[in-house]
């Protein structure tokens, strides 16, 4: 097997583990969110200020992971872009003479 095949695998796998990883952090978080969401609903004693810092906190978070996320996405595309230019044979080398 090619050398180039072999990291063009890895870097597939190593995409599928960050989405599947992604994915999974997203999940707690979003569960976490709903169960911090439904407590302050039932606490009166938490003032409208500190529920007012939770939800900018929580819209803070969910906007840094978008980022994240786009940001990987983004460099995963320009890894696989590099090694499809790489995997192409490469023309006019073949028939020349040294």
């Amino acid at each position: 097997m090619d050398q180039k095949q072999v990291f063009q695998q890895m870097i597939e796998f190593n995409k599928a583990a960050f989405d599947n990883s992604f994915g999974a952090m997203s999940g707690l978080q979003d569960q976490t969110e709903k169960m911090l969401l439904s407590f302050l609903d039932k606490t009166p004693w938490i003032p409208q200020d500190g529920k007012k810092v939770i939800s900018e906190w929580i819209a803070s978070y969910k906007k840094g992971r978008e980022e994240f996320k786009a940001a990987a996405d983004e460099q995963y595309k320009k890894v696989a872009a590099y090694f499809d230019k790489a995997m192409k044979p490469e023309s006019g080398k073949a028939g020349r003479k040294s």
